[in-house]
């Protein structure tokens, strides 16, 4: 094939890499993904399968049938931050998206805090997306009770499963986007057969979403106990950048990844509100408290309502919906981890940055997550209060970082630094109300999902503040990671030119 007769693919691949030149980095990532693994890639983070599954009971026990509601309402306000996010992904289509995106509009400081604490949520979020296997696999079949201890059985499975996943990530893009559009495709498919099903089983009708229920109330009334029963929806409906955490492997990703990224969160959402409707309705009881019971919620009303062959077809295509969100989240996080190394702000920057020459992938940071996120699930083991704990940190963290992204780019627009590009998408003159809706949001959401209560964190002193310790933790944790890599980097500097260190002393000496 001539230099003239190249396939369009190979046109727009070189225009892709000269485009990320521009930033100055190289193209090492193979370019692999197309619109629909882009979209694929934010969808199975959300995964709503896996989440709605995993959190049902939460909700509807805290706020009865009428917890409906708060599912709207926070897909409306997460939609603003997408909106946010569109117009970023059109302009900065680089790998570690919320640390780069951070970093243009903040500057590096800022930029490096927003990428560490993405990166510790994610970690945590791997863990807690790979134990909800632990829901599904031993209601399919008994021998999947691999030890009798549930918890630790979670984190037997779990484990499998991470080391499916990271194999799956070091052998290359292509088959991690192969994988996880075909487990996509399975979890759209289920979620629309799944609606059609409990709708044709319904006991009674969408008014039901207007009760509050019996047996909530919370503190000072129902009220609060809705505002809780949203950290369900919250707890989904994260993760949708990550279309843009991909953009170095995606073709065309200044106008792919801001269509997917809202194209991820509208599917979800929209989704999501009739698979919860279809439950409300079609459920046996609404007052007998199966809804509300961890042990039940909705894997208990497929099973009784659609009969057990029925119910297990159904769970088998919620564990493909675990595994395929297990896999987009570690790849995401191995995207953020790789693309803050590149610029030298972790530790073991030089290993970490490295991209296998065959495969076009970072390998070690794709072991390195699985790793710690193993050792993250054996926090689980004996001590599932604490798992559950950091579980319902990592989202507030997740909310804090979008919130470092949102609020420099507010200061970017009001100062009129961020001009309309031609061809890039743009929310025009509802930049700004949209942008400080959005802030506005993601701050509530994010005091929200931090706020001390016992009955949501357990208990003990040290669960009910674990957002605030464990924020601490993390950012005491980051800066000391921060200081050790910016000496490191002196040093090596100092090592390759020596000439300013001996000035420096020669002034200090003067």
């Amino acid at each position: 094939m001539t230099a003239l007769q190249k396939s369009p693919d190979v046109a727009v691949d070189a225009t892709d890499t000269h485009d990320l030149a521009t930033f100055g980095y190289e193209q090492k990532l193979h370019r692999a993904i197309g619109s629909y693994g882009s979209f694929a890639a934010g969808f199975s983070f959300v995964s709503i399968l896996t989440t709605v599954f995993q959190l049902f009971s939460f909700g509807f026990g805290f706020g009865g049938p009428s917890f409906f509601w708060t599912w709207p309402i926070v897909f409306i306000g997460q939609m603003l931050v997408a909106l946010c996010f569109a117009e970023l992904a059109s302009r900065y289509p680089i790998s570690g998206c919320i640390y780069q995106w951070a970093t243009r509009l903040g500057g590096a400081l800022w930029g490096w805090m927003a990428g560490w604490l993405m990166l510790v949520a994610q970690v945590v979020t791997v863990a807690a997306a790979a134990i909800a296997l632990e829901i599904v696999l031993p209601s399919l079949w008994t021998g999947f009770n691999l030890v009798d201890n549930p918890t630790e059985n979670a984190v037997v499975l779990g484990s499998i499963l991470l080391a499916v996943t990271t194999a799956i990530n070091a052998v290359g893009v292509r088959v991690m986007s192969v994988i996880n559009s075909v487990g996509v495709t399975c979890e759209l498919v289920g979620v629309v057969l799944l609606c059609v099903a409990l709708f044709s089983h319904t006991k009674r009708g969408p008014g039901i979403v207007l009760h509050t229920g019996a047996g909530v109330g919370h503190g000072s009334g129902y009220l609060w106990s809705f505002i809780i029963s949203g950290l369900m929806a919250a707890y989904v409906m994260v993760g949708f950048d990550s279309a843009g955490e991909l953009s170095e492997e995606t073709r065309n990703p200044r106008r792919t990844a801001p269509r997917t990224i809202i194209r991820a969160l509208a599917v979800s959402g929209i989704g999501g509100a009739f698979m919860l409707l279809a439950t409300l309705m079609a459920a046996p009881s609404v007052t007998d408290g199966s809804l509300g019971d961890p042990t039940k919620g909705l894997p208990y009303v497929l099973t009784s309502r659609l009969g057990d062959t029925l119910g297990r077809v159904f769970l088998i295509d919620v564990a493909i919906a675990v595994s395929v969100c297990t896999l987009a989240i570690q790849t995401a996080t191995t995207r953020m981890m790789f693309s803050m190394a590149r610029d030298h702000v972790l530790p073991f920057s030089t290993e970490l940055a490295t991209v296998n020459g065959r495969t076009g992938t970072p390998i070690r940071p794709a072991v390195l997550v699985g790793v710690l996120t193993v050792g993250v699930l054996y926090v689980n083991v004996g001590n599932g209060a604490v798992f559950l704990a950091l579980s319902s940190v990592c989202i507030m963290l997740l909310y804090i970082a979008y919130l470092m992204v949102t609020v420099p780019l507010l200061v970017r627009r009001l100062k009129g630094e961020l001009a309309d590009q031609p061809g890039l998408f743009s929310l025009g003159r509802w930049g700004v109300p949209v942008n400080i809706i959005a802030i506005v949001w993601g701050t509530v959401m994010a005091i929200n999902l931090g706020w001390p209560r016992a009955k949501v964190f357990g208990t003990d002193w040290y669960l009910q503040y674990a957002p605030e310790l464990f924020l601490g933790a993390a950012i005491v944790l980051g800066a000391i990671a921060y200081v050790a890599q910016r000496r490191e980097n002196r040093r090596k500097a100092v090592a390759l030119d020596p000439a300013p260190l001996r000035d420096a002393r020669a002034e200090a000496t003067a």
